[in-house]
């Protein structure tokens, strides 16, 4: 390897891929890798797979398709091929393109280097998958892309047997950081400026699991609320069966947790429920999201739902578009039913045809933007508090706007310009407040600008400072006993 050799991280899927993602990087610069943008002829192109949809193959391999002229023209390209897929697929993916040099699994990140450097010296492609973890990713330096937000990840696998999921399979069984160590990287963040952390797990409310502490998560959200300076506290993505009122007593109580709530609602039909083994039924969902209303004014709930799961009846999904209809979601992310292989669904009868799954997505996206869109016009005038953020808005620079997320996580587009025509310095990082004036069922507009709040998180933006962490790369990582 040279002294300037770059490298590009090309992510796929959930956001526990994107925290791991950003551990690729840190690894890479640890290791004197030079970070360059999409498009600029990196040297070592690293991809994080997802196994979650089927389609997640055929993306994959279109997008390596896209780079063999590439490696033609450049040999000396190195291609790795890190995550969910690469741990379900394994040596299948250099049988199916043997150009890529690196596949690495979801348990051993931290081999990313070494397996990069291996390769190049024995001109070979390496396969390196290991069963259980090696290093807790959250052990690894990272190198993130938001001066003002991070993620931290509070465990890592997940205890369920959910009929449709793969994740369980390649992620294993759930493993938790302790809670100091989740403090210190928070303690660590909001020192170099971040404001917002997302604590992160394949089933956040479950923490605490491996050292038999029912109320670890809720003690958690608590004590965040004691880092001055961390102005922002989120998680995702909690599960039904382990949410617990001493969770929503927290959230009420603690001022820097968000009053955002995303909650997997799946199917609206107990009897889809229980073949999709989710271990709760419609009546306890709406349930929890009612008592979290009551306790925390104006929280904002968001679902995950699949449509057409097996044996799914057309009474069933209209069980569903009832749930929908009752629990009155900010944002429903809505998914078409796919096989995934290794899956007990993918085994059972009655599949649905493409068409009907097709056609109830469509009705149930009809019924889920029509409430979103009726409880965003909630927010026509009224002032709301935005974090700047990057990536948020497509068309910014065209509008003359900058995006952020308001305090319930609703995407805010906002004038730089004050009333009386005085346009302001607005930087990813800094934080606005400004009157809603439009609503769209996905996003506000906010163009009657009010003020803004300079932060250290936007002169880090301005000045190119990205948050880091360096690791702590001896020995095993203190994993919960």
């Amino acid at each position: 390897m040279t002294a300037q050799t770059t490298y590009e991280v090309r992510t796929m899927g959930c956001q526990m891929n994107v925290h791991d993602s950003e551990r690729f990087a840190g690894l890479l610069e640890a290791a004197g890798y030079i970070a360059v943008e999409p498009g600029n002829d990196a040297d070592v192109i690293v991809f994080n797979t997802c196994a979650v949809r089927e389609n997640a193959d055929n993306k994959l391999y279109g997008a390596l398709s896209q780079l063999v002229p590439i490696k033609e023209k450049r040999p000396n390209l190195q291609i790795a091929v890190g995550g969910c897929l690469a741990q379900k697929d394994r040596g299948e993916i250099i049988d199916k393109a043997p150009y890529v040099d690196v596949v690495f699994g979801t348990h051993n990140l931290d081999a990313l280097p070494v397996l990069l450097e291996r390769a190049r010296i024995e001109k070979a492609s390496q396969v390196e998958i290991l069963e259980s973890l090696d290093v807790f990713p959250s052990t690894l330096p990272a190198r993130r892309d938001a001066a003002h937000s991070a993620w931290v990840s509070v465990s890592v696998g997940c205890n369920n047997t959910c009929t449709f999921c793969i994740v369980p399979a390649l992620r294993g069984r759930e493993k938790d950081r302790r809670p100091g160590d989740i403090l210190n990287e928070i303690q660590v963040l909001v020192d170099q400026g971040v404001l917002e952390v997302t604590l992160l797990g394949q089933n956040v409310n479950a923490y605490g699991v491996e050292f038999g502490d029912r109320d670890a998560f809720a003690n958690l959200l608590r004590t965040c609320g004691n880092i001055n300076g961390l102005e922002r506290v989120r998680f995702t993505s909690p599960h039904p069966r382990d949410f617990t009122d001493n969770v929503i007593e927290a959230m009420a109580s603690t001022a820097n947790v968000m009053p955002q709530l995303h909650m997997p609602l799946q199917s609206g039909s107990d009897r889809i429920l229980q073949l999709m083994r989710r271990s709760y039924r419609s009546e306890k969902y709406l349930g929890i999201i009612d008592r979290a209303r009551q306790a925390i004014p104006g929280v904002a709930i968001t679902t995950d739902i699949i449509v057409g799961f097996p044996g799914e009846t057309e009474e069933d999904f209209l069980q569903t578009i009832e749930v929908v209809k009752k629990a009155r979601f900010a944002m429903c992310y809505t998914f078409q039913y796919s096989k995934r292989p290794g899956t007990p669904a993918a085994e059972m009868p009655d599949q649905i045809p493409q068409d009907v799954i097709q056609d109830r997505y469509e009705r149930l996206v009809a019924v889920a933007n029509d409430i979103a869109w009726e409880e965003n016009k909630a927010f026509l005038g009224q002032e709301v508090e935005v974090l700047i953020a990057t990536g948020e808005g497509r068309k910014d620079e065209h509008t003359g706007r900058a995006s952020g997320r308001a305090k319930d996580n609703r995407l805010v587009h906002v004038a730089k310009t004050l009333a009386h025509g005085t346009e302001l310095k607005v930087r990813p990082g800094d934080v606005v407040t400004a009157r809603v004036t439009h609503a769209a069922p996905f996003h506000l507009i906010a163009d009657e600008l009010l003020s803004v709040r300079h932060t250290p998180a936007g002169d880090n933006y301005e000045a190119g400072t990205r948050p880091t962490t360096p690791g702590v790369m001896l020995g095993m990582p203190k994993l919960v006993e």
